[in-house]
């Protein structure tokens, strides 16, 4: 039995199965050079597929904080097992005199330690008549008011008149390098701020933070 290959030529049997058996056996290498190709790019060396190019700087890690432009890294609270619950009743908070005013304003830590790289927690006291003196703060802070009014207002020079007053459950943010002022009028208050440290206040003046307005 003969068979007549692409060229037209007439093959005997035995050129029939051998021509077969070398299209069957570049089928299976070609099929198993592809594999090998995938493999290598999917699930091969991790440490070459994810290389950088020559003069691009290397990726960041999984999870890794990364920072744009005109930002800076901060350290953020991380998962773990190990951290206790915590539960601190108003009346139990250990108060301290705010960068060591003495018109009353007072400042209990509940999480972290704002003068160190990292979350922190806390709660200030203005008592009535009281307020800020106009001040900028180098990181980004969040303030929620808990309790009373909180008159904040933004600027070189404080005007008690003009401020904006929030009230309890009131939210605002003060972005880094903002001047601003605030404090308490006509009732003492009670603010939440947070943020990631160091933190510290400046003056514009280089006078004091605090003083009285009434």
């Amino acid at each position: 039995m003969s068979r007549i290959d692409s060229w037209g030529l007439t093959l005997p049997r035995r050129c029939f199965f051998t021509e077969e058996r070398m299209r069957r056996s570049m089928c299976r290498l070609w099929v198993g050079s592809l594999s090998v190709a995938l493999l290598a790019g999917c699930g091969g060396n991790p440490e070459r597929a994810n290389a950088p190019a020559p003069g691009e700087p290397p990726a960041p890690a999984a999870g890794a904080a990364v920072a744009g432009a005109g930002e800076r890294m901060v350290a953020v609270p991380t998962a773990d097992a190990r951290r206790p619950f915590v539960r601190v009743n108003f009346d139990n908070l250990d108060w301290r005199a705010t960068e060591g005013n003495t018109l009353g304003v007072r400042t209990a830590v509940l999480e972290g330690d704002p003068s160190k790289p990292g979350f922190y927690l806390t709660i200030n006291h203005f008592p009535p008549g009281v307020m800020s003196r106009p001040h900028y703060h180098p990181d980004e802070r969040y303030v929620v008011v808990l309790r009373g009014t909180w008159n904040t207002g933004e600027g070189d020079a404080v005007t008690p008149e003009k401020t904006v007053p929030l009230k309890g459950g009131d939210y605002m943010r003060h972005p880094a390098g903002g001047h601003h002022y605030d404090g308490a009028l006509e009732e003492e208050t009670y603010i939440a701020i947070s943020g990631y440290g160091p933190t510290s206040a400046t003056v514009l003046d280089g006078g004091e933070l605090f003083g009285r307005v009434r």
